[in-house]
């Protein structure tokens, strides 16, 4: 059942999935779309026409601006920004106050099952790859592959992680999940797990 509590901001124009929470004074703008099942924390924000998958979580106080696009099950954490402007000012050359049609807003992109961690900070227009994680408080200017772990200001490379969230030991040409023994090899975007290498349903 989808749950929506009275203090939040949710536009009629905006398409909620079933089954989908919104929390204490969260804001959901006209034209967004959230999939099914997603939890929208306290005081997070959703811009226009923004969409997200199914089972997505924007944690309290997270600001997702548009025209973002996050795939199933990605994870934004608390106070995480997702920005929208390339070169942002307040007034244009003259003074005047910049409206709408005096800039071009770009996105952030996120695969399935991506992290974002506490406070990070993603720079549009760049795209975090499915799997990969963001850690607290990083700052990401360029693009993350499949199943990176990204750290710092900014954000580089430390390892690999699989799935379950757990990062990964390389053996070899491939790199092991600690928590079922996946394995995985580098592909042209990331890791990928090899074939044949299935996650069981059951080992969470």
């Amino acid at each position: 059942m989808t749950r929506i509590e009275s203090s939040a901001d949710v536009s009629p124009e905006a398409i909620i999935g079933a089954g989908t929470n919104i929390w204490h004074l969260a804001q959901v703008r006209e034209g967004a779309i959230l999939g099914t099942g997603c939890n929208i924390g306290r005081g997070a924000y959703i811009g226009p026409e923004v969409e997200l998958g199914k089972n997505c979580k924007v944690q309290n106080y997270a600001l997702v601006y548009e025209p973002a696009r996050l795939a199933d099950g990605v994870f934004i954490g608390p106070a995480a920004v997702l920005t929208n402007d390339l070169f942002p000012r307040a007034i244009n050359p003259d003074g005047s106050l910049k409206g709408h049609d005096d800039w071009e807003s770009v996105g952030v992109t996120i695969g399935q099952g991506a992290s974002i961690g506490a406070r990070a900070v993603c720079i549009a227009p760049v795209t975090i790859g499915p799997w990969a994680t963001v850690a607290a408080g990083a700052v990401v200017n360029r693009n993350v592959p499949a199943h990176a772990i990204v750290a710092g200001v900014p954000a580089r490379q430390i390892g690999w992680v699989g799935e379950f969230g757990h990062p990964l030991r390389q053996e070899g040409d491939s790199w092991v999940c600690p928590v079922n023994g996946s394995r995985y090899r580098l592909a042209a975007d990331g890791l990928e797990r090899i074939p044949g290498e299935l996650l069981p349903e059951t080992n969470r």
